[in-house]
């Protein structure tokens, strides 16, 4: 008797159509359709005003990979997360993965809100992103134009920064170089 074998989670991931992206978080696989074009400019427009000086060095101290929704394996093929974005310190990550695995836990993550993911992002991701010792969340909600800092002490997520409208951004671990909330909202 030949028995079935049932794909792993992982492969259940790799499976999802293009158009749906997919994490394992908890031991459970969660697949949502692609962000909608709001949450494409936001992110876009944070890729645009952190990677010039904080990758790029341009304008700014550089030593940062700033990486667009990256698969983040905190246990290979296990416990994957793809946050928005996601930053390396280059001490930390010297090198770029050639696959798309990231091994490295992130310095930074950035989880920008919508109405279909914002309760799985804050109560499912944070906690997850605090046990495997990620130091700095920003929470970045489009309909409310807000922008919330976390940095990670003994364990526990402190809000360190609450920002609106045009507020200016210079939050750690990106406070060297400072530019408009505004920017994310075109």
């Amino acid at each position: 008797m030949n028995a079935i074998l049932k794909p792993t989670l992982y492969e259940q991931l790799m499976d999802l159509p293009e158009h749906v992206t997919g994490e394992i978080l908890n031991g459970e696989l969660q697949a949502m359709p692609r962000p909608s074009g709001r949450h494409g400019l936001v992110g876009r427009g944070l890729g645009f005003n952190l990677s010039g000086p904080f990758d790029f060095g341009r304008g700014g101290p550089g030593g940062w990979w700033i990486i667009t929704e990256p698969e983040v394996h905190f246990i290979r093929d296990m416990e994957v997360a793809v946050p928005d974005l996601a930053g390396w310190r280059r001490e930390r990550m010297p090198n770029v993965p050639d696959d798309h695995r990231f091994e490295v836990v992130p310095d930074w993550v950035c989880e920008i809100l919508s109405p279909s993911t914002a309760k799985k992002d804050r109560v499912v991701k944070l906690p997850i992103y605090a046990r495997y010792g990620v130091q700095h969340v920003w929470i970045v909600d489009p309909l409310a134009q807000t922008l919330e800092a976390f940095e990670l002490q003994e364990g526990r997520w402190m809000l360190i920064a609450t920002l609106k409208d045009d507020d200016q951004v210079a939050v750690p671990p990106f406070d060297a170089v400072a530019f408009s909330l505004a920017d994310l909202w075109a």
